[in-house]
């Protein structure tokens, strides 16, 4: 089983702070599954409109965090180094459990489906509190 730092994540991933939503790559199995882990820093500037007085972090970066690890895991295969993952789809998302401020999440993805002629992929994905279940969903990405 794989490991992998914040930094050896930044040689794989275009994605940069305040958008890079991976800490570390806690498993993986290149093009089959991986588990990373992301702390949810209180000091994100999102936290002062969402919602103020009752901080939760926004659906729409806990997709994010499921797409970021699934774009690992794809490229860290070899037909895939060096592209950018685009997020082409989203299907069957849902939220169970709110993510707060100050919260580490551990997401789980594994390859579904491959169009390999097309550079097109979808993963599975979970996230998870703690051991709370907080969202799932797929996420379709195109590399190029």
């Amino acid at each position: 089983m794989q490991k992998l730092t914040l930094e050896e994540i930044k040689k794989i991933i275009p994605h940069r702070d305040p958008m890079l939503l991976v800490d570390e790559v806690l498993e993986l199995e290149p093009g089959k599954r991986i588990v990373t882990k992301f702390y949810v820093s209180p000091e994100r500037d999102i936290f002062r409109g969402h919602f103020p007085g009752a901080p939760v972090l926004p659906g729409v970066y806990t997709v994010e965090c499921m797409a970021q690890a699934s774009d690992i895991l794809l490229l860290t295969l070899d037909r895939y180094k060096g592209t950018i993952p685009y997020f082409i789809g989203i299907n069957n998302v849902k939220f169970m459990s709110k993510i707060e401020p100050g919260d580490t999440i551990t997401i789980h993805a594994k390859l579904s489906s491959e169009r390999e002629e097309k550079a097109i992929a979808t993963c599975s994905a979970e996230v998870y509190n703690g051991d709370v279940l907080a969202a799932s969903g797929e996420v379709t990405l195109a590399m190029r």
